[in-house]
């Protein structure tokens, strides 16, 4: 067996543990305003491509159709998203915010910063910082592993092969 640096168990775990804390304590902080994580997360992305059709917001959420579609159907519920067919093709049906949305959304965002705040309490501005980049880094490592652009380099290697448009699309919008 290869000996392996502490860091090296404790970070995969640490990230996973942060990230499942998060999603527990983020939830909890929701439920007050009657909407899941789930909720707000597809609502906020609706809110940055409004009228994008169903199936391509399906596509890039990375979750099925049908979970999509039970989710639009919930925030539809609510009034926060209408469907509209599409002028051109009547199949498609187009997702958009509503005014009510907006303004909830605008509520939404000030929790967030509130519960943000209070995750990084007591963390220098610093360390933040350096996290951030880090873990930035190991984002786009992680997306140049599954564009198959990755290239293997050596310890202290500079990455000199072009990097594909996928890719830089990726990290510009990272």
């Amino acid at each position: 067996m290869v000996d392996q640096p502490d860091w090296d168990l404790r970070l995969g775990y640490l990230i996973h543990d942060v990230s499942r804390l998060r999603r527990m304590m983020f939830d909890r902080a929701l439920a007050p305003l009657g909407i899941t994580r789930s909720q707000w997360w597809v609502l906020a992305f609706i809110s940055r491509k409004d009228g994008l059709p169903q199936v391509q917001l399906a596509n890039e959420l990375d979750v099925g159709k049908v979970a999509v579609g039970a989710l639009i159907d919930r925030l539809e519920t609510s009034g926060f998203v209408v469907r509209q067919a599409d002028p051109v093709d009547r199949r498609i049906k187009r997702v958009y915010v509503t005014k009510q949305a907006r303004g909830f959304l605008e509520k939404l965002r000030k929790e967030t910063d509130k519960f943000n705040a209070r995750i990084v309490n007591g963390i220098d501005r610093k360390q933040l910082e350096a996290a951030s980049e880090a873990l930035l880094a190991m984002k786009h490592n992680l997306l140049a592993m599954s564009d198959g652009t990755e290239t293997e380099r050596g310890e202290g290697e500079e990455e000199d092969a072009p990097r594909s448009k996928t890719r830089k699309k990726r990290r510009a919008a990272a």
